[in-house]
């Protein structure tokens, strides 16, 4: 059977769906590609697009919609909740099925080369296809934000793979990886004091002492009055959603705050939820062959 990529681009606009349907139907006309998921976002300004393909495919998709978002949007005008350097802000590629990691890194240089040349902008590749230790990590940049990486892009550590260290005024720059599968998750609060949203990320994410495999941040969100704790799991198999939702329960009770709502951002796997399902219902007997969707899979995949 043939490879399947997942790409999963982040764009810097979620509010003008003009621009959003533009960069869509870039995206759809490409042969082979089959768009899978689609979440628009005003408080972060930002839309998210999962679709799939063979390498070539996916490539061209991820160039084509890239070239699009470059000519819709300006970098200089966009404000938004979520951490962003650019107006084709990340492009990550997964290996979904005979595929692989390295596959995905090939792919990350070779497009990271091209929308530099073409657009003018620096890149940096980040995740498995990182170059340096420090950028395997996609905070290490994005979190300097657009309007602040302008002056670090002149540092040494700060300098892009592709292209000079010189950012573009309206596209900013990018961010271009390859990775596994992640689950992006995110829990909001009844609360619009964003200190209260960051004190609870601090005590989730792995790097100030939390849960392994997980990133988290403080957003808030403007328009609804609340904040969020915004997460990425890198293992869903070593640290359950379950077990970040849970936590993040615990700490807001500290502060009076109830849990409002959660929200998965893209696609997870069937198996990302089965911890969580055995969890809530006390489905301690509960397997995974009793899935009807995992049947099927099995048998004919």
């Amino acid at each position: 059977m043939k490879e399947i990529i997942e790409c999963v681009p982040n764009f810097s606009e979620g509010r003008n769906e003009e621009v959003i349907e533009e960069i869509l139907a870039s995206i759809k006309k490409v042969d082979g590609v089959k768009v899978w998921d689609v979440l628009v976002d005003k408080d972060h300004n930002r839309t998210v697009v999962t679709f799939i393909g063979d390498k070539d495919a996916v490539k061209k998709a991820a160039l084509d919609s890239a070239y699009t978002a470059a000519k819709l949007i300006d970098m200089s005008k966009h404000k938004g909740a979520h951490p962003r350097v650019g107006a084709v802000d990340v492009i990550p590629f997964v290996p979904l099925f005979n595929s692989s990691v390295e596959t995905c890194i090939e792919l990350a240089n070779e497009v990271s080369e091209e929308i530099s040349k073409n657009l003018n902008i620096p890149v940096y590749n980040y995740g498995q296809a990182a170059k340096r230790e420090s950028l395997k990590d996609l905070g290490y940049i994005q979190n300097i934000q657009y309007e602040k990486l302008f002056e670090k892009i002149k540092e040494e550590a700060y300098a892009p793979d592709y292209g000079k260290s010189e950012m573009n005024e309206k596209l900013g720059a990018s961010l271009v990886g390859a990775r596994n599968i992640l689950v992006a998750f995110n829990v909001n609060l009844g609360t619009d004091d964003l200190k209260i949203a960051k004190e609870i990320a601090k005590k989730i994410r792995y790097s100030s002492g939390g849960l392994r495999y997980v990133k988290a941040m403080g957003l808030k969100l403007e328009e609804r009055k609340l904040t969020q704790v915004s997460m990425d799991m890198g293992n869903y198999e070593k640290t359950a959603m379950y077990q970040a939702f849970e936590m993040i329960k615990m700490e807001a009770k500290r502060y009076g705050v109830e849990i409002v709502e959660s929200e998965i951002i893209g696609l997870l796997p069937m198996d990302a939820m089965f911890d969580t399902t055995q969890y809530y219902f006390k489905a301690h007997t509960f397997k995974k062959g009793q899935v009807i969707e995992k049947k099927l899979l099995d048998e004919f995949i």
